[in-house]
């Protein structure tokens, strides 16, 4: 997927628990993890087995 300002902006709008403790650069924020979603929905397999329960506390 590509990076548009209309999908940035959309998901810079915090989630609750993302308003919880603030963000100085939502859009910066959104950029990261629309980037690091594509990364995983396109190459799934890169990802697999890497997360430890730890991991997503």
């Amino acid at each position: 997927m590509t990076d548009t300002p209309d999908r940035t902006e959309t998901r810079a709008e915090l989630l609750p628990e993302e308003q919880a403790v603030d963000s100085a650069d939502p859009e910066g924020q959104a950029r990261e993890v629309l980037r690091d979603s594509d990364r995983r929905t396109e190459h799934p397999e890169a990802t697999l087995g890497r997360r430890r329960p730890e991991d997503t506390v």
